[in-house]
């Protein structure tokens, strides 16, 4: 498993290097979404995070932070399911993608923060591509950590 959380961890600081490129290159705004998701999150569990500045920078340092977490436990769970085992880099890179972009696009909806029925096309170009990175970047870890077959450990 703590292979698996490696492999999310990259492949988190991979999908923030293309979402930073992508705001650098575009000229476009950094989203709110993960700030609006703290706020939620901190709503539902009664936690203050305090007024005016406090609040906002607290929310700018959390919000990156969910993130990674929800990145590690995409690659944790990724390490259940594969056993192990190198996967083949597509179908890992589709697993691992796929899944943590449901799990952040799940939560947005579930919280109440986005609807993706809404969005545009760029909106969803601009949410597949970093985690299509993602996903290869944890895929392509996660093969890494595992010896080649007919090797021993």
């Amino acid at each position: 498993m703590a292979d698996g959380a490696i492999a999310g961890a990259v492949g988190s600081t991979a999908l923030n290097v293309v979402s930073y490129l992508d705001v650098a290159l575009r000229a476009r705004p950094q989203s709110d979404v993960p700030q609006e998701t703290v706020d939620k999150l901190a709503g539902i569990a009664h936690v203050n995070l305090g007024n005016g500045a406090r609040a906002a920078n607290r929310r700018s340092g959390l919000g990156p932070l969910i993130g990674y977490a929800l990145g590690i436990a995409a690659g944790v769970g990724f390490a259940l399911y594969a056993g192990g085992r190198r996967q083949p880099l597509p179908v890992a890179t589709g697993l691992l993608g796929a899944g943590v972009m449901t799990m952040t696009d799940g939560s947005i909806t579930v919280l109440g923060i986005s609807d993706p029925r809404t969005w545009r096309r760029s909106d969803w170009i601009s949410d597949i591509i970093p985690h299509v990175a993602y996903g290869l970047a944890a895929a392509a870890t996660w093969n890494r950590l595992r010896r080649p077959p007919g090797r021993g450990r």
